[in-house]
């Protein structure tokens, strides 16, 4: 699989690991993960996918999700259903990555891109981690795709550059 571009078909087979949130934000409070079938749901969504490095690093936590957080009333109002931030982590850390970050509903989700195993299939990994990107699919297609590959830049993948192409 290549890079994904604007115009092209969300691809087939595509699925991360989660624990969907219930609401306690205890983060000690541990789920079981499941798989979301990410190609199924977003033929019937319009979904903001936010790839990055690393669960509680730094330009992640401290940019990334604050740009998102902010910007979430701004994204719903352009129809958008979902955000989903996947990074190499496994399920659990992500769920707790959410929980700390007061996440109590499925309007953003955590999800685990397992050794970074669709970010590599588009071309957007380094080693084992997800790169710094993100994706709009609307019902299927994707209608943004872009990478930052500046570290410590989200002019690209946060909410703000994500808004601009809206």
């Amino acid at each position: 699989m290549a890079t994904l571009q604007a115009g092209s078909s969300f691809p087939e087979g595509v699925s991360f690991s989660y624990i969907p949130p219930t609401g306690n934000l205890d983060v000690t409070v541990c789920g079981i993960p499941t798989t979301y079938d990410a190609s199924k749901d977003f033929q019937t969504h319009k979904v903001v996918l936010v790839a990055v490095p690393g669960a509680f690093t730094p330009t992640c936590q401290e940019q990334h999700i604050v740009s998102y957080l902010s910007h979430l009333a701004e994204l719903k109002a352009k129809g958008v259903d979902k955000v989903i931030f996947i990074a190499s982590n496994d399920a659990f850390v992500m769920s707790a990555w959410g929980k700390a970050n007061g996440i109590k509903d499925e309007s953003i989700l955590f999800m685990s891109d397992g050794g970074a195993a669709f970010s590599r299939s588009i071309g957007w990994a380094s080693a084992d981690r997800t790169g710094r990107y993100a994706v709009v699919v609307d019902h299927g297609k994707v209608i943004y795709a872009e990478a930052d590959t500046t570290k410590g830049s989200i002019a690209h993948s946060g909410a703000e550059g994500v808004l601009a192409k809206l």
